[in-house]
């Protein structure tokens, strides 16, 4: 499955705790990634300074759902469902 144009979804809604090229502490939940460009596409894609963590997020049908607005809650929810500590 590749990514939906324009979504940007997996670089809004997951914190990264690895150093990202403009955020050298990673970035919270919730925050756009400095790297996403007007159109919502990563400026870093296939680079090496790309942080692992991102390349590893695989595009999926249960991710992405039938819109942005739909892999946005579904990310949001696995992000609070994997912080430390949730039941």
């Amino acid at each position: 499955m590749n990514c939906r144009p324009g979504c940007g979804a997996c670089c809004i809604a997951p914190s990264i705790s690895s150093p990202i090229p403009g955020m050298p502490h990673g970035k919270p939940a919730g925050v756009r990634c400095v790297q996403l460009d007007e159109a919502n596409q990563c400026r870093i894609f296939g680079r090496p300074e790309r942080p692992a963590v991102c390349g590893q997020l695989k595009p999926s049908a249960d991710m992405c759902g039938d819109s942005s607005l739909q892999a946005m809650r579904f990310l949001s929810l696995l992000e609070r469902q994997t912080q430390p500590g949730a039941a």
